[in-house]
């Protein structure tokens, strides 16, 4: 009896199951789109929630926020989202992705790997707006695009455009460009970034070009004035130096082997003459490794400082412009983060994170954190990543001011003027700083006075975003080399 009751029930089951089958072919009832939401559904990636999340299709490349939008970049294509609501805007095949301008004058370049050209689309309808066919290097910042294309392998030319220009505001001359300097943003002779754990390397980009940049070709160093185009020095550095381009200066780097020790000279040049400005001694910027002190990296930085080493062990912030020191830390003191304005510091306890302002060396605020804290700096505010227990934080960079803390091991992958995007996996979500959701403050340009306090928070508790001309005002309008 017991038998026969089983074998109904699961010919009733099945039977039920062949209806439902039916039903869903036949279109009058499906219930399965709505029964695999349920089993796949997305658990949120931060306490507390975001303002939306959505699945993207594969693991991001990168993130920037571009104006209204978030572009998204994969391996093969890339995305725009609505910054609102995360709705997916347009979609389109590309290998390289990259971001140039700022709020309503950001576009989005992309092109393909091992194809000259690139394409300038609008970042809220995907929309074409300029064409390229030649180039095959892209440089993208907030306020320039920089192109190079050659003619022959000695006959090449640089150009730059306004993010959205029809016509270049200048074209330059370059006997050659490097075999490196493919797609976009192939690394010139400037400063690398310092980088932390859980927050991505271009969390702030694009960034205001420099007024000077340096360009490695055959082995000498092109130094171009960003805003006229003019090639100010064509130099080819000692067996034993390294040249950079930073805040407004080349610097030399020599590095000597003696005892089985490395010994550093730095001097700052003037970008017209030529004639040195400044020099130190002692002070290791990190850019050679143990091999017969043989210097194969840019020297850590950020705009117009460098971060090294004293020779007794001390992490300092060096003013690319003049030479000054513009922060010496104590022993065991970490630099996490640096900019024109601010080093982010660990203690040497390991148990607090501070800011100093650049120059005084005064604390603007401290917080406690664990000992693997990693930090970043942004024009919007400073990233602090926190493990055990994992934690995102965003704080106003002046004050120390909490505008976000997520519990969340995600990732900080961009931030904007009223938040941040933050990801784990292929999940992506939108953080909105200290405002209800639709209270959103717009963000503008930073200002570009270089000095006096910064402007107080915005609507909806996000800070304004800060600038800077630089250590002697070489990044604003009309710079004066050399004075």
């Amino acid at each position: 009896m017991a038998k026969g009751s089983g074998l109904g029930v699961r010919s009733f089951l099945l039977l039920g199951l062949i209806v439902v089958v039916v039903l869903a072919a036949t279109g009058v009832w499906n219930p399965f789109p709505g029964m695999w939401d349920w089993v796949n559904r997305r658990q949120p990636i931060s306490q507390p929630d975001v303002v939306w999340q959505q699945r993207i299709g594969g693991t991001p490349r990168s993130v920037t926020i571009a104006g209204e939008t978030v572009v998204v970049e994969q391996r093969t294509r890339v995305e725009a989202r609505s910054l609102a609501a995360g709705a997916q805007l347009w979609e389109r095949k590309a290998d390289w992705t990259a971001v140039a301008g700022a709020d309503a004058d950001a576009v989005v370049v992309v092109g393909r790997l091992l194809v000259k050209g690139y394409e300038v689309l609008d970042p809220t309808t995907g929309v074409t707006r300029r064409r390229d066919d030649d180039a095959v290097a892209v440089w993208t910042y907030r306020n320039l695009l920089l192109d190079a294309r050659c003619v022959e392998a000695t006959d090449c030319t640089l150009s730059a455009w306004e993010p959205r220009g029809a016509a270049p505001l200048w074209t330059a001359f370059l006997p050659g460009v490097s075999s490196g300097l493919l797609a976009d943003n192939p690394n010139l002779l400037g400063t690398r970034r310092l980088t932390a754990a859980r927050i991505h390397d271009e969390v702030a980009s694009p960034e205001n070009v420099a007024p000077l940049l340096g360009f490695p070709v055959d082995g000498r160093v092109h130094v171009v004035d960003t805003a006229t185009g003019r090639v100010l020095q064509n130099v080819e550095p000692d067996r034993d130096e390294r040249l950079t381009v930073v805040g407004g200066r080349l610097l030399r780097i020599a590095a000597r082997s003696q005892d089985g020790n490395c010994y550093f000279a730095i001097s700052g040049r003037d970008p017209i003459s030529g004639q040195e400005t400044w020099q130190r001694a002692g002070l290791n910027l990190r850019t050679a490794d143990s091999a017969g002190c043989v210097q194969r990296e840019n020297p850590y930085g950020a705009r117009n400082v460098l971060v090294g080493v004293s020779p007794d062990g001390r992490e300092a912030v060096l003013d690319g412009y003049d030479g000054r020191l513009l922060l010496v830390t104590e022993n065991s003191e970490r630099v996490l983060a640096v900019d024109d304005r601010y080093a982010v510091v660990r203690t040497a306890d390991r148990g607090t994170v501070s800011t100093r302002e650049l120059g005084s060396g005064r604390a603007r605020w401290n917080r406690p954190t664990g000992e693997k804290a990693g930090a970043a700096l942004t024009p919007y505010a400073t990233i602090v990543a926190d493990e055990k227990p994992n934690r995102l934080v965003a704080l106003d960079p002046r004050t120390g001011r909490e505008l976000a803390m997520l519990r969340t091991s995600a990732n900080a992958l961009a931030v904007g003027p009223a938040g941040m995007v933050i990801g784990e996996g292929r999940e992506i979500g939108y953080v909105r700083f200290g405002a209800a959701a639709g209270d959103a403050p717009r963000g503008g340009d930073p200002p570009r006075d270089g000095g006096g306090p910064a402007p107080g928070p915005a609507r909806g508790g996000a800070p304004q975003p800060q600038d800077s001309c630089g250590p002697k005002n070489e990044v604003c309008p009309a710079p004066e080399y050399g004075k």
